[in-house]
């Protein structure tokens, strides 16, 4: 059975609801950059948009360009992922329960506080009534989403899916993941291409999927296989590589290149490392959180890359590792990733 990313938009650290990134991307030098946000006056209803957190405009522009994009009406399910939920309405809620003896509180606020509130408004404004759901698990909540959808669409339960990954970064929260070590560690990062590391970046990423080809659209690509595992041992790990390969008719030789989520932190990507040279050995590989930042849902943003570079038979040289220019006439991409070296993830696209 065939999957189709038939459509993608994102608002991130770079140009928004663009794929500018792909031919010059805007560089960053700080560990921690907010998204550039696009005109909302000219894309909500500005009554709805001022009720409406960061998040949640990002997330419901993102999706309603979309679905406009995608040549279907109304998707079936609408599965999102979020690792931190709205974050800033949780901090303003609860600052102000601190602060005013939880007296005169905004309901607003609280009830954007909840995980599952960017699903919710996303299927209100699309009204969608259909299958709804949202995966909060740290790093992995995209891949499990994109899973979800997957395996649905395998199942006949449904037809079309917006599928999507959603996380905001406020100052306080990731001055909390510095002081853990997480994503950067001060003295122990190594780097990436021309110099670069990848700082906390902000994700709004929303696809539009679907088991059939619509009319006048052309999908970017095709979600041939998503393989999630949990704590694989490298025997593990390579037979599901093997199995997927084999699934998909097809030898890592003809794997064009391997994208994976290395973000300048030595401790796990080592393990990435480790992975190129035994794993994926003898195939091009880059990397895509130097362009867009590292996020939990920083993984939708990768399977969003590789779609456009697969769309446009070309990855370019700055997601590149170890190459200088752009490597042409691409077809299949795996995209690799893990998370706190406990899940991974393997998604292989193919060009439509």
């Amino acid at each position: 059975m065939d999957v189709y990313i038939q459509s993608a938009e994102q608002i991130s650290v770079q140009p928004p609801l663009s794929d500018a990134w792909f031919a010059s991307p805007t560089e960053h030098d700080r560990v921690y950059v907010r998204a550039q946000e696009p005109d909302y006056k000219q894309l909500l209803n500005p009554n709805k948009s001022r009720r409406m957190g960061k998040i949640l405009r990002r997330a419901v522009v993102s999706a309603q360009k979309a679905v406009q994009q995608s040549g279907i009406a109304m998707p079936d399910a609408v599965i999102s992922g979020t690792g931190l939920g709205c974050i800033e309405n949780t901090e303003i809620f609860l600052t102000a329960m601190l602060n005013e003896g939880e007296e005169f509180l905004q309901p607003t606020h609280f009830m954007q506080s909840t995980h599952n509130t960017v699903s919710s408004q996303i299927a209100i404004e699309l009204q969608c009534r259909g299958y709804n759901t949202t995966y909060s698990h740290k790093g992995i909540s995209f891949d499990s989403a994109l899973l979800d959808a997957f395996l649905q669409f395998r199942a006949g339960t449904i037809h079309s899916a917006l599928v999507g990954g959603y996380d905001e970064m406020t100052p306080n929260f990731q001055l909390m993941l510095s002081r853990l070590g997480d994503w950067r560690r001060d003295g122990e990062n190594v780097k990436l291409r021309h110099n670069e590391e990848a700082f906390a970046g902000e994700t709004s990423v929303s696809m539009m999927l679907s088991d059939h080809l619509t009319k006048g659209n052309t999908p970017l690509c095709r979600v041939e296989a998503l393989e999630m595992l949990y704590k694989p041992t490298a025997k593990r790990l390579q037979a599901s590589l093997d199995q997927i390969l084999q699934e998909s008719n097809c030898t890592l030789s003809d794997i064009d290149a391997v994208m994976t989520g290395m973000n300048g932190n030595k401790s796990t990507d080592d393990h990435y490392q480790n992975a190129i040279n035994g794993l994926f050995a003898g195939r091009p590989t880059g990397c895509y959180k130097q362009v867009f930042g590292e996020s939990y849902t920083a993984s939708g943003l990768g399977v969003y890359a590789c779609a456009v570079c697969l769309q446009k038979g070309e990855i370019p040289a700055h997601l590149l590792l170890q190459q200088p220019t752009a490597l042409k006439n691409v077809q299949r991409i795996l995209l690799y990733h893990q998370y706190d070296l406990k899940n991974h993830s393997l998604i292989l696209l193919t060009s439509c």
